[in-house]
């Protein structure tokens, strides 16, 4: 007789109801919350930084951008990594070298330390993203419990992202010249406590081990960094400018070689089996784009309020607070509309609110009333809170297991590039024309509803 034993559940696969996976959740979300509010909170404290520092007007923005670009170069790279060396590994490391880099930030003397710490910020924060998700995985195996999970955890970017101006303008009313180093000591206690809550749990399973494709992960370190120092350098210098386009021909050159490198290594970093995936490639074009949408609205209103409607960083901080709202409120509903209706329809719901949301901003143009500006931002954070966790729900499904932090690793490249962009965008538009930059977002978000009609479409006639 034949005894069937009930199949094993890993001890740190967990039900959501399990106290211990609710621990682990937290502290993987901690580590995303800190990536997300330290990309967004230096944009109020930029001028006091510059006024404490006697920052070259030049340099001042290479505080907060010096983080974007190499967030952007390492993600993919962070990814694979974490695919080969374990994603809990990576994200722990990530987690404590953060905490050092903050200090290290708020001890600056000068701005060029300041932006070598940002920059080194950024390197912890390209080893949590996408390991955070590959941890996931492992944390709720179940796809339906995973993808609730992934809404919450996916809320937890837009509510980094809308808390960073917020409490930076916070913390900027405090009546001191260094108040703006108190946003960096917010760091270190919750790197500390998340490293603490995810004790316990277990690792993803691993792609192959093979030797390590070096220059795979050079050149899309390289070319994910070229683009993004070329798209963030032409809002002030433009697009002519020799600088950007010599950055941008390296970031051509160095993807078709990677391109070339990958086709003919054994062990690829960037597999092309994941990439040839229509589900992936839609999704990483919806990714790229609500960030496009996202950061270039925020970068927007946070220099656009001082500047014309001359806010102080406080009333600045505080027009962004009930954008955060939703972040708290509406996942849960996400993740059961994701599971209900799918995610690309609730993808189309988020852009479809995005392009309304820009059309209140160009009909409203530089001189409405405050309230209405509130209620397009309330908007926008309604519509990433729809499209973030759909897209993100989307690439852990479609993403084969060996590969999820590679998958994540992209997802967020694409992300970051979309960030670049939505900034250069913006800035080349003008900050001061509203119209003009609200105009170019709704543009970005009628792409993104073209691409996941016919994304959508492709992959289901397969």
């Amino acid at each position: 007789m034949t005894t069937i034993s009930p199949p094993r559940v890993p001890a740190a696969a967990a039900t959501a109801a399990d106290p211990a996976a609710r621990r682990r959740f937290f502290g993987i979300t901690i580590g995303l919350l800190l990536v997300n509010f330290d990309a967004t909170v230096l944009n109020v404290a930029l001028p006091r930084i510059g006024e404490d520092l006697h920052s070259a007007a030049a340099a001042l923005p290479w505080t907060a951008d010096a983080y974007t670009v190499v967030v952007s170069g390492l993600l993919l790279a962070a990814g694979a990594l974490a695919d080969r060396l374990g994603s809990r590994r990576v994200f722990r490391g990530a987690l404590i070298t953060f905490a050092v880099f903050s200090v290290l930030c708020a001890l600056a003397p000068n701005a060029g330390t300041l932006i070598a710490g940002r920059a080194l910020l950024g390197v912890s924060a390209a080893g949590l993203m996408p390991a955070s998700l590959a941890l996931l995985r492992v944390l709720y195996p179940d796809p339906a419990r995973r993808v609730r999970a992934v809404g919450s955890w996916a809320a937890v970017t837009t509510l980094g992202l809308s808390a960073g101006p917020a409490l930076g303008g916070l913390l900027l009313a405090l009546d001191s010249p260094d108040a703006w180093r108190l946003i960096f000591l917010v760091n270190p206690p919750f790197a500390l406590l998340g490293f603490a809550l995810i004790r316990g749990i277990g690792e993803p399973e691993r792609g192959p081990r093979r030797n390590v494709d070096v220059a795979g992960l050079l050149l899309s370190v390289v070319g994910l960094g070229a683009a993004s120092f070329g798209l963030i350098e032409s809002g002030s210098a433009g697009w002519t400018n020799p600088v950007v386009l010599a950055a941008i021909a390296v970031s051509v050159l160095a993807f078709g070689a990677l391109t070339l490198v990958e086709r003919r290594t054994a062990a690829p970093a960037l597999p092309p089996v994941l990439f040839s995936l229509t589900r992936v490639r839609t999704a990483l074009g919806s990714a790229l784009l609500t960030n496009y949408l996202w950061y270039g609205l925020w970068f927007l209103l946070a220099i656009w309020l001082q500047t014309v409607r001359h806010l102080s960083p406080l009333e600045t901080g505080l027009f962004f607070v009930p954008a955060a709202l939703p972040c708290s409120m509406v996942p849960p509903f996400t993740a059961r509309a994701v599971n209900r209706f799918g995610a690309r329809r609730v993808q189309v719901t988020g852009f479809t609110l995005y392009a309304l949301a820009a059309a209140l901003f160009i009909a409203a143009g530089s001189h409405a009333a405050l309230w209405i500006y509130i209620v397009g931002a309330l908007m926008f954070s309604l519509a990433a809170v729809q499209v973030v966790p759909a897209v993100t729900s989307e690439i852990s499904v479609a993403a084969p297991g060996r590969y999820a932090a590679t998958g994540q690793g992209a997802l967020y490249a694409a992300r970051q590039a979309g960030s670049a962009l939505g900034v250069a965008v913006v800035s080349a538009v003008g900050v001061a024309n509203l119209r003009g930059a609200a105009a170019a977002l709704f543009v970005g978000a009628a792409l993104a509803l073209v691409l996941i009609t016919f994304g959508g479409r492709a992959s289901q006639s397969r």
